[in-house]
């Protein structure tokens, strides 16, 4: 008597031209292969034409078979389509400046809720987060930038993001741009986090700019990173109302506290195979 194969929690996701017989075909699929669907959402976009699925199902079937089947299905509906094994920890670098509230979080959560990633490493242009990522046990790695020395800090970077096997890059408050190039090389698998100001109050003392003017209302905007800077498909975005009592440091600490949870959000989301791209846009199944 063979003994038979634990079941494996499995996540499918996949785009493909909208049409009828989508679901059907999908949960057939998985039915021949013993699968026990756990989660499915689906979305057909009227303006793109374009259908987006995320399954979550059980099933004993080996990788190479669950493969083998979705490329078959695939090439019948010209889909695009990843899977992967429910809960596995997405491994993630993550790049940094001087601002600490981004990358705590994001270390502390990966610590003691679950977040579902594995930070390989942290970047920093600046050494100022050096001691708290070898607080949490993180590789440091120090890759300064100058307006001289772009070329070759973005080259080092891109060699650490090889080196790590990094799936994810999160730039956690990096006061860097990155090349259009870059943009393009790892489009889909880099995550921006900033404040709701822009395009408004550019540059330095966003917030006190915005304090200035009165702002009745303190955003963040978590997005993919594209060569336009900050207009990349938006993933998450949270706000919190103020009013005429706040100060300048009171409008900082609750400009952080959103970007912290928006970020954590967006992260997740995507550790998790539950963002799709539609094209400038997202589809976000929570």
């Amino acid at each position: 008597m063979t003994a038979q194969t634990a079941p494996t929690h499995w996540i499918l996701t996949l785009s493909c031209p909208d049409g009828p017989g989508i679901v059907h075909a999908v949960a057939g699929l998985l039915a021949e292969h013993g699968g026990n669907i756990t989660e499915s959402q689906q979305f057909g976009d009227p303006y793109s034409g374009r259908f987006f699925m995320r399954v979550q199902f059980e099933a004993a079937a080996s990788r190479e078979d669950l493969t083998s089947a979705v490329t078959e299905l695939a090439a019948r509906f010209d889909m695009t389509w990843n899977l992967d094994a429910a809960g596995r920890p997405m491994r993630t670098l993550v790049l940094v400046s001087k601002a600490a509230h981004c990358l705590v979080d994001l270390l502390y959560r990966e610590r003691s809720q679950h977040l579902p990633v594995d930070v390989v490493g942290v970047v920093g242009n600046h050494r100022d987060l050096e001691d708290i990522a070898r607080f949490y046990g993180k590789p440091f790695h120090h890759v300064p930038v100058t307006k001289d020395t772009k070329p070759e800090s973005e080259a080092a970077l891109r060699r650490l993001i090889a080196e790590t096997d990094a799936e994810l890059v999160v730039l956690a408050r990096y006061m860097q741009i990155l090349s259009d190039e870059m943009c393009r090389d790892h489009a889909g698998r880099i995550i921006n986090i900033h404040h709701s100001f822009l395009p408004s109050f550019k540059g330095a003392g966003p917030y006190r700019q915005a304090h200035d003017r009165g702002v009745k209302i303190i955003g963040a905007t978590s997005h993919y990173v594209t060569g336009d800077l900050d207009e990349g498909p938006i993933i998450e975005q949270d706000v919190e109302r103020v009013d005429h009592s706040h100060t300048v440091d009171d409008l900082v600490r609750i400009g952080e506290d959103t970007e912290r949870r928006t970020l954590a959000r967006a992260v997740r989301w995507h550790a998790e195979h539950r963002v799709l791209l539609d094209g400038h846009r997202t589809v976000v199944f929570r």
